[in-house]
């Protein structure tokens, strides 16, 4: 009986038609398998390429996404170690280490990711790990990158709130190393990726101008202005240009995250937004907690130090923090890896101890999850259409301009102050860019560099 109902020539005449060549594999080799379960496999595949839905992985797949989630957060908790510098230079370490070490991401794909989270408000140094996460692993690789890249950082500034209070580590040697490694390291950004995202006339003219805006408007919102005006000159005067590439077979890119999930995501941002602040009215102290770091990480836009006046303007006024803790909180913010929203751990941890370093944590980088994940699925519609990819080649060229305008003020302009600084800055470049030297590595002789200066000088 199952012979007569999956053999015979009917079936084998029709096998290679409207079928994938997994499914068509799976056939030939297994001639007991069920036509229903073939109808099943054809209607979720098709509703992977729809967007619609993810495709339901079999029990090797399965295994082979928990692999690339493992590998994901311990590739993540690498760069969470070692990636000094600030949200400018975190895009330098993750180009390296996902784009051309391991070849997770292309050039473009990488382009495009950092160009949609330059969009999104929040850290967008961590929305783009988190964007990689998820590409590579679907949520739990999201979550697995977000954790690795955060937790260093995290547990080094609770460290320091519970241990090194008020402490002053300005002109520490090592913590000037550091900043020379930061040097270092943006000034091989702006060189590498000038090249890729500003390589004509045109686009390096909307990189400097970004950095003249970012330079002489001392305000937030300048860096937003740059990049919403490169958007628009993009959209207006790039859609049409042949200097842009077309889409490549290995850029195609697709979230293993359906469309109707991704827009619960965008819909779950927007109603914590509206809905934490009528709970807080409830007085308990954990919510308004939560409250202010959530509104603080979902409505900034321009990178990590934009963030802190907003978190002083919610918690010293509330008499959560003195004002001499959150300086000295953000001094100490400097000094470690990883992402500079997790200075709200340090506020946590002096406002409510490790339950509210807890709570700040999660709260202020719940937006940056929800976003990302919630537009990721909608990628590639934006990047197929010629307007999306005029506006993204003016914003990578814009973010290059401010790349630039980061290395001279406040990178240059609070490191570099003597010869001496100047020298060990080039010897870091040059070990990194001409030696080629891992990042660890750098840091670690910067960090040498920094101790031998503070102590001979």
């Amino acid at each position: 009986m199952r012979e007569k109902k999956c053999g015979g020539p009917a079936a084998d005449a029709r096998r290679p038609e409207g079928l994938t060549g997994i499914e068509a594999a799976g056939l030939d080799a297994e001639s007991s398998t069920a036509e229903a379960g073939a109808r099943s496999d054809r209607t979720k595949l098709a509703g992977s390429l729809r967007g619609d839905v993810a495709a339901e992985p079999d029990a090797p797949s399965r295994e082979s996404r928990w692999r690339r989630v493992g590998e994901t957060g311990l590739v993540a908790l690498k760069l969470g170690l070692t990636s000094f510098g600030g949200p400018v230079a975190h895009l330098g370490y993750f180009r390296e280490e996902y784009v051309r070490k391991r070849r997770w991401l292309t050039e473009r794909a990488y382009a495009d990711l950092v160009a949609l989270c330059q969009f999104l408000p929040g850290p967008a140094s961590s929305q783009v790990g988190i964007g990689v996460g998820l590409l590579r692993g679907g949520l739990w690789g999201g979550l697995a990158a977000w954790l690795g890249f955060t937790l260093p950082s995290v547990l080094a500034l609770v460290a320091f709130a519970a241990f090194a209070r008020g402490a002053t580590l300005a002109e520490t040697g090592w913590l000037h190393g550091l900043k020379l490694v930061a040097v270092a390291i943006v000034a091989q950004a702006v060189l590498d990726m000038g090249r890729k995202w500003a390589s004509d006339r045109v686009l390096a003219s909307v990189a400097v101008g970004a950095a003249a805006l970012a330079l002489l408007w001392r305000h937030p919102l300048s860096q937003i202005a740059a990049i919403v005006a490169a958007a628009g000159f993009g959209w207006l005067v790039y859609r049409r240009r042949d200097r842009l590439a077309e889409p490549q077979p290995d850029a195609d890119i697709r979230a293993p995250i359906g469309r109707r999930l991704g827009a619960g995501f965008l819909l779950a941002f927007a109603g914590l937004l509206v809905l934490l602040p009528w709970l807080r009215l409830g007085g308990d102290r954990f919510v308004a907690l939560f409250d202010s770091f959530y509104r603080s990480g979902a409505l900034v836009f321009g990178g990590g130090h934009v963030v802190l006046p907003l978190l002083r303007g919610e918690v010293v006024p509330q008499g959560w923090v003195s004002d001499a803790d959150f300086l000295a909180g953000y001094g100490v913010a400097q000094a470690v890896p990883g992402p500079l929203f997790t200075f709200a751990s340090y506020v946590g941890f002096a406002a409510d101890g490790p339950l509210g370093a807890a709570v700040a944590t999660i709260a202020i980088f719940l937006p940056a999850f929800l976003l990302t994940a919630g537009a990721l699925p909608f990628w590639q519609s934006l990047r197929s259409s010629p307007h999306l990819q005029g506006a993204f080649a003016g914003v990578n060229a814009a973010v290059v301009g401010l790349l630039l305008a980061a290395l001279y003020d406040p990178i240059w302009t609070t490191t570099v102050r003597s010869a001496g600084d100047f020298a060990a800055a080039l010897v870091l470049f040059a070990l990194l860019v001409f030696w080629r030297l891992p990042p660890w590595a750098v840091v670690v002789a910067g960090v040498l560099l920094g101790w031998g200066m503070g102590y001979w000088g």
